[in-house]
C-alpha cells in the first residue's frame, strides 16, 4: 500500500524550531530515497532535503544548509525535517515525496511568523 502522511506543521516564531514529519508505508521506505519539498504561495515547489533509502547520505537546499536536518527512522517508517533557525521566507506547505515512485504526500503547513 503506497501511503505518506505529514504531520507536526504549524506556526513558530522567526529563530524558532520546528520537526515536521512523514509516516511512510514500509513497502515506500525501504525502497526509495526520501526527500522533503516545499511550496509557498505563488512560487515553485522546490527540493529542501534529500536522503537515500540506506540513510547514508542526504543533501540540502542552499537556502536551508546548517539550519535543516533530514533524518529517517527506520523502525517506524518515519521521514523527519527537523528546522531550527526558522525564517520568514520558510513559510510554505512542506510535502514529502517517495522518489522512485514519484508519489507525493498531502502537505503540512509551516508559518513562520511573529
Amino acid at each position: 500500500q503506497m501511503q505518506l502522511v505529514e504531520s507536526g506543521g504549524g506556526l513558530v516564531q522567526p529563530g524558532g524550531s520546528l520537526r515536521v514529519s512523514c509516516a511512510a508505508s514500509r513497502f515506500i521506505f525501504r525502497h526509495n530515497d526520501m526527500s522533503w519539498y516545499r511550496q509557498a504561495p505563488g512560487k515553485e515547489r522546490e527540493l529542501v532535503a534529500r536522503i537515500t533509502s540506506s540513510g547514508g547520505s542526504a543533501i540540502y537546499g542552499e537556502s536551508v544548509k546548517g539550519r535543516f536536518t533530514i533524518s529517517t527512522d527506520n523502525a517506524t517508517n518515519t521521514l523527519y525535517l527537523q528546522m531550527n533557525s526558522l525564517k520568514p521566507r520558510d513559510t510554505a506547505v512542506y510535502y514529502c515525496k517517495a522518489e522512485a515512485y514519484h508519489y507525493w504526500g498531502q502537505g503540512t503547513q509551516v508559518t513562520v511568523s511573529s
